[in-house]
């Protein structure tokens, strides 16, 4: 099925966000399949970053690990591994500053490269700035095909041992006269996000390699119900529309769990989702909104306006879509049933906007197919594995070593949930079940072993977003305890901020005294400050 414009207008800030963000709890179809459409990092002001860098490839081992029988049979052959770099401001004694692509295409953080922190950085230390790519992702493929047992290289060891050797053999073209590679020059590793756990694992696995890192929205603590997704939606949020969607979720929960057909099939035509023959998977449909969350960002040209969008429908004072007004009566039933009548006025507006609203932005883009986009539980979808089929890579990873399933089924039954509690593990795991036939829980003590929580390095930073939903899987968690920030050691939480707001950047004609703003404005400042004082530590050890 063809992407729509809905779907097209949401590549925008896949850059961003990248695949740990989902809008939905589980992804369905109409998402994973953007993770096979070419994604674009542009915005409209900018220049296409893939015209203005080269890609090149390293040959890196399939198989850095021929004596572990995870691996089995092994490879030992070479793929090869892409890597963009920006040499402008490179001096002699400059450092390598390395982005970890992560969890994308590497082509998808090329932006970075023109306004962002690595740049910031490699103008600040006459440092060369680079983009690598993560294995099985981009063009990054040492294998023929997506099958399970080709993607058993796809595990973090693997990647991490693929970063070190990048910058142990590295040789960039203009530069071939110089020996640049570690430890012979300071390499310095950046990552947001699922990169960012990577390069804090990475400085802590590789410390002879990397001389430091920068651990930005981490998510060092794999965890296999991570039900604290939303958490900071719920405390950060607007009031108002933290209580909605709690109200809301909670009328449909209560309806669906009776197990009668009738009422089932009423809250289906709705949202005009009758053809989807799941409960869970309606209600992980009606996540989206809620799930918009992540994608804010302080500059307005990548700033994902989903959440906003969805709140300012079901807090409206008034009916928003005269077209859900012939559903009033169904709406107030409904209600009634699921033991919410003292707020009846309230939420049938809430409810009558959130289906017109669901009808705008995701029933009409997928109307063709509704079952295409929204069925979860699709085996002809996810048995495709050849190369195409991009999306298979982030799932695996997360089936097998990271978890991270987003429930409303874990949430404590003390706490009203924002989204469904018919969306369980059992649920988030068809994925698992059906791409790869894999019935176990993720194996997060894989992940765990590397200091979880708990990780700590000379010239590792942690650098964390106040409500970022992931906060409670890095070591700004609120169950991980303080820490002192120190330059050796730097450990800030960004006021106000959601996920790796420091990652990005804006021209110098298009700063102003707001953007970006403050909290950004200063962390980014000491990032500066700090990698600088580091390269000074480097070079009085030489």
């Amino acid at each position: 099925m063809a992407l729509k414009f809905a779907a097209i207008a949401l590549l925008l800030t896949q850059f961003i966000t990248a695949t740990l963000t989902t809008r939905y709890a589980a992804q369905p179809p109409v998402e994973l399949k953007k993770l096979v459409t070419a994604s674009t990092s542009l915005t409209r002001r900018d220049a296409d970053p893939e015209t203005l860098y080269t890609a090149y490839n390293l040959s890196v081992p399939i198989d850095h690990f021929q004596n572990e029988s995870a691996y089995e049979p092994h490879e030992d052959g070479t793929f090869p591994l892409r890597y963009w770099f920006d040499a402008q401001y490179y001096k002699d004694g400059g450092p390598v500053i390395v982005l970890q692509g992560g969890e994308t295409s590497g082509s998808d953080r090329l932006g970075f490269l023109q306004k962002g922190l690595i740049h910031q950085l490699a103008r600040a230390t006459n440092g060369i700035a680079v983009v690598l790519e993560h294995r099985y992702y981009g063009t990054s493929w040492p294998v023929p095909d997506l099958s399970t047992e080709n993607l058993r290289f796809l595990t973090t060891e693997q990647a991490l041992a693929d970063q070190a050797y990048f910058s142990q053999n590295v040789v960039f073209e203009g530069l071939e006269d110089k020996n640049l590679t570690a430890p012979n020059a300071a390499h310095i590793a950046y990552g947001g996000s699922y990169a960012g756990a990577f390069v804090a694992f990475l400085r802590t696995q590789y410390p002879e390699v990397y001389w430091g890192s920068i651990a930005s929205s981490g998510v060092t603590e794999a965890i296999y119900d991570y039900w604290q997704y939303y958490e900071p939606i719920r405390i950060y949020g607007p009031p108002a529309c933290v209580l909605a969607t709690q109200e809301i979720v909670n009328v449909l929960d209560t309806v669906f769990m009776k197990n009668n057909t009738v009422l089932a099939d009423q809250i289906k035509a709705l949202f005009g989702l009758e053809e989807l023959e799941y409960n869970s998977d309606v209600m992980n449909t009606l996540s989206y909104g809620i799930g918009g969350w992540q994608g804010r960002n302080w500059d307005p040209a990548i700033n994902d306006p989903t959440f906003s969008e969805y709140c300012g429908n079901i807090t409206a004072n008034s009916t928003l879509y005269n077209s859900t007004l012939n559903s009033t009566s169904t709406v107030k039933n409904l209600i009634r049933i699921g033991g919410w009548a003292n707020e009846t006025t309230t939420l049938t507006r809430a409810m009558l906007n959130l289906a017109g609203w669901v009808a705008q932005s995701l029933v009409a883009p997928c109307a063709d197919d509704i079952n295409g986009c929204y069925n979860t539980h699709n085996a002809t979808f996810y048995a495709q594995d050849d190369l195409s089929q991009t999306w298979r890579s982030w799932p695996y990873q997360y089936c097998t070593q990271w978890g991270f399933l987003q429930t409303g089924s874990g949430v404590p039954k003390t706490i009203l949930p924002l989204i469904s509690r018919l969306i369980d593990l059992p649920f988030t795991e068809t994925i698992c079940r059906e791409a790869f036939n894999i019935t176990t829980p993720p194996n997060v003590a894989i992940i765990n072993k590397f200091g979880g929580y708990h990780i700590a390095y000379d010239r590792l930073a942690i650098i964390d977003g106040e409500q970022d939903p992931w906060r409670r899987a890095s070591p700004h968690a609120p169950v991980a305890g303080p820490r002192k920030s120190t330059t050796e050691r730097p450990f800030i939480l960004i006021q106000g901020a959601v996920h790796h707001w420091d990652e990005n950047g804006l021209f110098k004609n298009e700063t102003t005294g707001d953007l970006p703003p403050a909290p950004v404005r200063r962390t980014q400042a000491r990032e500066v400050a700090f990698v600088k004082a580091w390269m000074e530590e480097w070079r009085a050890g030489r």
